[in-house]
């Protein structure tokens, strides 16, 4: 009896120590299409924070915590991006990078500021994912009016200048934003696009829209959206004699854009922040994605960036409390990342962030995929 006794209360030492051991545990949550027809970029969000994950545990932790990651998968999907993120609160998640698509990150960020998290999105552009008030929202990734206006400036007074213009959009909230954006700034300047069209996503034949833009005469195609529908459009465009310009931005870098829209897709012109793989601070972390067969494009490097913003923050505020990260995040502190140096306005915006143009073309290795103009 007196051995039993000892070994009962040894093992609710050992439980209440391990109890003590889990709550040390910082749970972070990555939030994107894991699965669906934007998977790739999914795949992009998660290994990203998965490296980062791995490379802050490898060095300690944060102030002697291990981090713990959760994977939701939204699918893209609004809806499926609200269940995530109460599955993200009940499973005591404090910290987010995701999600991915604005229309899923602004109903999902509600949720996170109902419950005291912390999102960073390394991809949701749309202006009003960060002009809604909220103090726990903040993003790596820059806006679309500021990409729109980079758009614009190319017909406006590049070597777009007099050229006529199509837009086109997918109608969601990143797609149809960054194209009204940029049809906003044209108008302001006096140039009037020769078609505005949205099209809806999941869709496979463009044939009758392939016959408006080339009824439409247009030099130049804007098209707001992903890289699915997008490389469906300039394939089908191409199989009826098109040559038209297309002119896209972030949401079409990854390699599947050129798988889906074939060699067509060679001259597209896109839009993005200077090509975080070249910096010389990623690249160690650059050779890790490499040697594990997965090539850190787009916004893998700006998910790894949100976790070490994260840490950053923690270290500063000595402390994981949301509100005191909070407060040190809009203070204006510089975040040294793999993307380069990050401060915050108010907002939760980047205080300065480039867009720069890539052209998609064949590389010495023969595949198509892009490159930044010098």
């Amino acid at each position: 009896m007196k051995k039993l006794l000892l070994t009962s209360v040894a093992l609710a030492a050992s439980l209440a120590f391990a109890g003590i051991a889990g709550a040390a545990d910082i749970k972070i949550g990555v939030a994107g299409p894991i699965t669906g027809p934007n998977a790739a970029f999914g795949a992009q969000l998660k290994n990203g924070v998965e490296q980062a994950v791995e490379d802050i545990n490898a060095a300690g932790g944060i102030l002697g915590n291990k981090l713990v990651l959760e994977i939701g998968d939204d699918v893209s999907d609004p809806k499926q991006g609200v269940s995530v993120a109460n599955k993200f609160v009940g499973d005591g998640v404090k910290f987010v990078i995701g999600h991915f698509n604005s229309g899923v990150t602004m109903p999902a960020s509600e949720v996170y500021a109902e419950n005291g998290m912390i999102m960073i999105t390394p991809s949701a552009t749309n202006p009003k994912v960060t002009e809604r008030g909220l103090p726990d929202v903040f993003r790596t990734c820059g806006r679309d009016d500021q990409q729109g206006k980079v758009w614009a400036d190319y017909v406006i007074s590049g070597p777009g200048k007099g050229k006529k213009v199509a837009i086109v959009h997918d109608k969601t909230t990143y797609g149809q934003g960054l194209a009204d954006a940029a049809k906003g700034f044209m108008t302001a300047a006096g140039v009037k696009e020769v078609l505005y069209e949205g099209v809806t996503t999941g869709e496979k034949d463009y044939s009758a829209l392939v016959s408006k833009i080339k009824a439409s005469g247009a030099d130049i195609l804007m098209w707001g959206g992903l890289h699915t529908e997008g490389g469906l459009i300039i394939r089908q465009l191409r199989d009826q004699g098109s040559n038209i310009q297309m002119l896209s931005g972030d949401g079409i870098t990854d390699a599947e854009f050129a798988t889906i829209g074939g060699p067509g897709v060679v001259g597209t012109l896109m839009t993005f922040g200077p090509d975080p793989r070249n910096n010389p601070s990623a690249k160690d972390i650059v050779a890790k994605f490499r040697a594990k067969k997965f090539e850190p494009e787009a916004y893998t490097l700006y998910s790894y960036a949100g976790v070490q913003i994260i840490k950053q923050a923690a270290e500063e505020a000595k402390s994981v409390d949301v509100k005191k990260l909070e407060d040190v995040m809009h203070s204006g502190k510089t975040f040294h990342t793999v993307i380069g140096d990050i401060a915050y306005d108010k907002k939760g915006d980047r205080t300065s962030v480039d867009f720069v143009w890539y052209t998609w073309k064949k590389g010495d290795d023969g595949k198509i995929s892009y490159f930044q103009n010098d």
